[in-house]
């Protein structure tokens, strides 16, 4: 019969249990793990700190080649860009020129033509011709007396005067396009004021041929002569636009 352990024993049992035992395999196993784990250490921080440096020197002739490429294709893109750029504007710039200048020849013809209305400096010419005895040439000749002077548009007794006016000797006075002519007749002229109240009034000319027909003729300077009378230009009958050609 096997005697029981005594207090220490015991305990030098259990020590022994717990005591770890090294075996090779446990060993070989432990020295891979400190190896593995030197050689991450050891990247990381040779990454880290290395950068372009741990580059061979053909890996950095390839990169600097391809860098110079990249760099060489932004540059020419961005002077693709600025050429586009360049070149919208221009043309933008060349249409708002294009535009404002129809613009303004269409508003200039507008007001030849009678289609618009027009303001400006200018004046004013009233004609009273009590006894109705101005025959219509002398009419075509204050009309041709403020042509000659400058003037750029001309109202009489409340219609437009164009190329298409014509004046004519009625039973009871002077017809402006077949409509008989008030008395007193009211003349508006935009142009040079003073150049057409001095080429009115010059001895022998259209005023001194009113008033020697026995009616009276009163010319007024104003800053802000308004014409309000426009035509409707009639559609040609035989003329058409030419095809534009070399």
């Amino acid at each position: 019969m096997r005697p029981e352990p005594t207090t220490r024993e015991s305990w030098r049992v259990l020590l022994r249990s717990l005591r770890p035992q090294a075996r090779p395999s446990h060993l070989l196993v432990g020295l891979l793990c400190m190896l593995l784990g030197f050689a991450l250490v050891t990247q990381v921080r040779h990454t880290q700190s290395s950068g372009l440096s741990a580059l061979r020197q053909s890996d950095l002739v390839q990169l600097l080649e391809e860098t110079t490429d990249h760099s060489r294709e932004l540059r020419g893109r961005v002077a693709e860009l600025q050429r586009t750029r360049d070149e919208l504007a221009s043309g933008t710039n060349q249409q708002q020129a294009a535009l404002e200048a129809a613009t303004e020849r269409a508003a200039t013809l507008g007001v030849l033509s009678g289609r618009l209305p027009a303001v400006g400096p200018g004046v004013v010419l009233t004609v009273n011709d009590v006894n109705r005895a101005l025959a219509a040439s002398t009419y075509v000749t204050v009309l041709t007396e403020l042509r000659n002077a400058g003037a750029e548009a001309v109202q009489v007794d409340g219609r437009r005067v164009t190329a298409e006016t014509f004046f004519l000797d009625g039973p009871d006075g002077v017809l402006v396009d077949g409509v008989l002519v008030g008395n007193p007749a009211t003349w508006l002229a935009i142009g040079d004021s003073h150049t057409i109240s001095q080429a009115l009034e010059i001895p022998g000319g259209a005023l001194a041929l009113v008033r020697s027909q026995g009616a009276t003729a009163n010319v007024r300077v104003e800053t802000g002569v308004e014409i309000t009378a426009t035509r409707t230009p009639r559609e040609p009958r035989f003329a058409t636009p030419a095809e534009g050609g070399s």
